[in-house]
């Protein structure tokens, strides 16, 4: 459901730091019976493009786009009583950003989605060193790791990183998504084995629908 008054509302709130009215907006949504996925892509994430753009742009300093991002995370925090199900699957998942990439929004509505669905899940957060992931991973023994890629000057870094994990995890399925992906890119790392792009949180639903 688009609401573009409450988007508006919604993004002129983020970037004056205004968190109590950010709340209000979230909470009348969900009282208005959009869903979390809805609130997650269309509004949450279609705010944080538009403040990511209003940056590259000049139009805002980099404390306001981290200002706005720390309320986006207080509001995830609120919504995770929404999002855990009692209803668990026999399976594991292990969100994380790549390294270098400080962004973890989005691979955190990733993670929560998969908690919905009942998988376990172990978000790693931003900057993942590879080492340190092939390792946690090891230990693991997880079902799928999603990794999230928001800065396109890092793409050539993300095929390095799919290779590193499939070398020591052969049959291991890689989920990729986040904004620097948005042009294009992703092509040719889905010629890897077992590897998945999914550019939003309905694509992700639907994968763990099917």
């Amino acid at each position: 459901m688009i609401n573009n008054s409450a988007d508006n509302d919604f993004l002129h709130s983020l970037i004056t730091g205004n968190k109590l009215k950010c709340t209000e907006i979230i909470s009348n949504l969900l009282s208005s019976n959009v869903t979390i996925e809805d609130i997650f892509e269309i509004h949450i994430k279609k705010a944080l493009y538009d403040i990511g753009e209003m940056w590259e742009c000049g139009k805002i300093g980099v404390a306001t786009e981290h200002l706005a991002t720390a309320i986006v995370d207080t509001l995830l925090n609120e919504l995770y009583s929404k999002v855990i199900s009692n209803n668990k699957v026999n399976k594991t998942v292990v969100a994380a950003c790549v390294e270098n990439e400080r962004h973890q929004i989005g691979i955190r509505m990733v993670a929560d989605i998969f908690e919905m669905n009942g998988w376990n899940t172990f978000f790693l957060g931003a900057n993942v060193l590879t080492k340190d992931l092939i390792s946690f991973i090891s230990d693991t023994k997880p079902d799928l790791i999603a990794l999230s890629l928001n800065i396109d000057f890092h793409l050539p870094k993300i095929e390095s990183i799919v290779g590193s994990i499939r070398n020591e995890f052969a049959e291991l399925p890689i989920m990729l998504g986040g904004q620097a992906f948005r042009q294009g890119g992703h092509d040719a790392l889905l010629k890897c084995k077992n590897v998945i792009y999914s550019p939003d949180v309905y694509r992700v639903e639907q994968f763990l629908k099917n």
